[in-house]
């Protein structure tokens, strides 16, 4: 892959308390299965997104396991109830130990 995966988070701006967000996130990542053959007959390297965590001030809200069937650039929501302002905090895990990161402030009114 030619260019880092790029992570895109939405969240609503303006929350109330005891309201229930919903988080849309998408990643730029072209999740190489393995079973492919480059141009020189030899086998591509899986490379795939493995698992997704969102943490809200620390704890966590949503985790999920990503398996090769997982398509290329990958979208996942979720749904969480903040009752207070603060950090909320997605990472996801690559096969080859990287790992990319972000960060969105929420406000809670």
């Amino acid at each position: 892959m030619s260019t880092r995966p790029t992570p895109r988070v939405r969240v609503p701006a303006n929350i109330k308390a005891g309201d229930t967000v919903e988080v849309k996130t998408l990643i730029s990542h072209e999740m190489e299965s393995g079973q492919r053959r480059g141009q020189d007959g030899k086998p591509i390297p899986r490379k795939i997104i493995n698992r997704f965590t969102a943490t809200f001030n620390g704890k966590p809200v949503f985790d999920a396991d990503w398996h090769a069937a997982i398509s290329a650039n990958p979208y996942q929501s979720f749904f969480f109830k903040p009752s207070e302002s603060g950090e909320l905090k997605m990472v996801w895990k690559d096969d080859d130990g990287s790992e990319y990161t972000a960060t969105s402030r929420i406000t809670v009114s």
